[in-house]
């Protein structure tokens, strides 16, 4: 029996960070709402031995908001890697999030597990889509590693989530990406940000995973925009070397301390 002991992943999303840290968004505070969720993680025992950032990680996209959250995340000494999202710059990102044990880094192994991060963010558009370049490289990237449990990552939505105004403006063309997916059965887990909410849904044996926000949630199953009262959160995953996972939610209490 294979006793090695699990990966653990924490994925953080939808940061949606200002300079300004009493700067409000539907009436919350994202740099006050991050810290307390970065607070938990480093709480956590064991920690983490991964984060990974799942975009929207700047809500003004501003130098100074990527700096805050480098300087919320270093500290945790845990190696980090992110993807951007419609509310991102890339070139930012990857000048400000390169340093310590931050990566720009879009591919990588660990655990046994292989990790493979997309970048699905149109510039200037709310909903996204995946490149040709980009399906080509998920392609070279999977094929490289046939036999290696992998988890892919990326900002928007490949499924609907039965919410109508967010699955306007989720990725645009998922058919391609599970062109790709579906030739690859080491595939066992993608994640994505965007929704503001906790889903889980199953297609061809792959287990896809949306999670809520480090700030403001989004009401499931809402035909129109609207908020929950739900707190910030985020997932933690248990990778382990066989291909197994297991995953829960992280709800943060923000209403002390």
């Amino acid at each position: 029996m294979n006793t090695a002991p699990p990966l653990r992943v924490a994925q953080l999303t939808d940061c949606h960070l200002f300079a300004d840290a009493g700067q409000t968004m539907l009436a919350v505070q994202p740099v006050q709402t991050f810290q307390r969720v970065v607070e938990q993680v480093r709480s956590l025992s064991p920690r983490p031995d991964v984060l990974l950032l799942t975009g929207d990680l700047s809500q003004d996209e501003t130098p100074a908001s990527y700096a805050r959250l480098r300087s919320a995340i270093l500290p945790l000494e845990r190696p980090t890697y992110w993807i951007p999202g419609n509310h991102d710059q890339p070139l930012l990102e990857t000048d400000l999030l390169s340093q310590g044990k931050i990566s720009a880094q879009k591919q990588f192994q660990q655990g046994g597990w292989n990790f493979v991060l997309l970048n699905s963010a149109l510039r200037n558009e709310v909903h996204g889509a995946l490149s040709d370049a980009t399906l080509d490289w998920l392609e070279q990237q999977l094929q490289a590693m046939p036999a290696q449990p992998t988890l892919v990552a990326l900002h928007h939505p490949p499924l609907p989530i039965q919410s109508l105004w967010m699955d306007e403006i989720g990725l645009k063309n998922p058919a391609d990406f599970f062109a790709v997916v579906d030739r690859h059965p080491q595939v066992k887990l993608v994640l994505f940000g965007h929704i503001h909410q906790e889903f889980e849904a199953e297609r061809n044996g792959v287990k896809y995973l949306g999670s809520p926000s480090t700030c403001v949630q989004f009401k499931p199953l809402s035909q129109q925009f609207a908020v929950d009262e739900r707190s910030p959160g985020f997932r933690l995953l248990s990778l382990f070397p066989d291909g197994r996972f297991e995953s829960d939610i992280c709800w943060v209490n923000v209403s002390s301390g």
